[in-house]
């Protein structure tokens, strides 16, 4: 994946509402974790952009994505829960795009997808 052109006004609204006074990793992880807990709106129906070796789900898969995985699951990258094949299991958030989400579902998936692309980590 090609990394993202810096994004001025993307990169103020994560540093001002997701990462805001979060010094070290594990203040990272949980400033993500409330930023999109509180701006994603779910549930919501997503598909798979790309495989990744700790999930199941393979590109062009189609999920119905309950909530976040529970603050434990995303001490190193956000991760949801979705059903598959019969259970409930966690997979990263990176790995998904959201199909028909509202203006602020969007706009978190798409901060947290640009976070990754860039080379930021927690």
């Amino acid at each position: 994946m090609k990394k993202p052109v810096r994004n001025p006004i993307r990169e103020e609204r994560i540093n001002n509402e997701a990462i805001v006074d979060a010094y070290g990793s594990e203040e990272h992880a949980m400033g993500w974790y409330y930023y999109l807990e509180s701006k994603i709106s779910f549930p919501f129906q997503a598909r798979c952009i790309g495989s990744n070796a700790i999930s199941p789900l393979r590109k062009g898969d189609l999920v119905e994505v309950s909530r976040l995985a529970p603050e434990e699951a995303c001490a190193t990258e956000m991760r949801v829960l979705i059903r598959w094949q019969g259970r409930k299991m966690a997979v990263p958030l990176s790995q998904l795009v959201a199909l028909d989400p509202d203006e602020s579902t969007d706009e978190a998936i798409g901060d947290w997808h640009y976070w990754v692309g860039r080379g930021y980590l927690f």
